[in-house]
């Protein structure tokens, strides 16, 4: 198979406006990653799994990361007075780095016996711009790990063809796959409470509910 960078280069010339970024991988797998525009998504999708050198066909799976807001230090020069003369100094600076969510999507080819190509398809935020284009109208196998995405981690896909809970119930609030996700002592929903949480639920109950000896 070509190598990344040559990938991305038939993608803009195939798809012109199309953003494409190679991310990185140092672990030992190696396995570098395209982190793919919202607006081309669909279109760089589809142009990967019908070009004839790629024909990555096979979509082996999609998974949702969450990446919560960090803080990261960085050193620069700055000017400083320091006994009456200005001087350059490095310091370590501190900078923000908002949050958001990922879906990851690892293709491969049947028909070439090559892959994988891991493509990323990154949110806004993770509070109001949590919408992502849908692939599931390039591969059919991406309907229900998205749906599972959504449920888990919030991911809203936009063009899925039935997003809606598959794990988790339909009243069922929040997450439960993102980082700060707070686990409540008492599941208003849950028909048959037992175990842990019907033991953090009793701290819930009022008299009228404790059974009558």
């Amino acid at each position: 198979m070509s190598p990344l960078d040559q990938v991305v280069a038939r993608i803009g010339a195939a798809i012109p406006g199309a953003r494409v970024q190679i991310l990185p991988n140092d672990s030992p797998s190696g396995q570098h990653s395209l982190l793919v525009d919202h607006e081309h998504a669909v279109a760089v999708a589809k142009f990967l799994r019908d070009d004839p050198d790629l024909q990555l066909d096979h979509l082996a799976n999609v998974t949702g990361v969450d990446w919560l807001d960090a803080t990261v230090k960085e050193k620069a020069k700055v000017r400083k007075v320091i006994n009456g003369a200005e001087k350059e100094v490095e310091e370590t600076l501190e900078r923000k780095k908002p949050g958001f969510l990922e879906a990851v999507y690892h293709l491969y080819s049947i028909a070439r016996n090559h892959g994988p190509v891991i493509l990323r398809l990154r949110t806004g935020n993770r509070i109001d711009q949590v919408r992502v284009p849908s692939l599931t109208p390039i591969w059919r196998g991406a309907e229900f790990q998205e749906r599972e995405i959504y449920d888990l981690y919030g991911i809203v896909f936009d063009g899925h063809p039935d997003l809606r809970r598959i794990l988790m119930w339909d009243e069922f609030q929040d997450h439960p796959m993102r980082k700060d996700y707070v686990e409540p002592d008492d599941y208003e929903y849950e028909p048959t409470a037992h175990d842990k949480v019907l033991e953090k639920a009793k701290k819930h109950h009022t008299a009228a509910d404790r059974p009558q000896l």
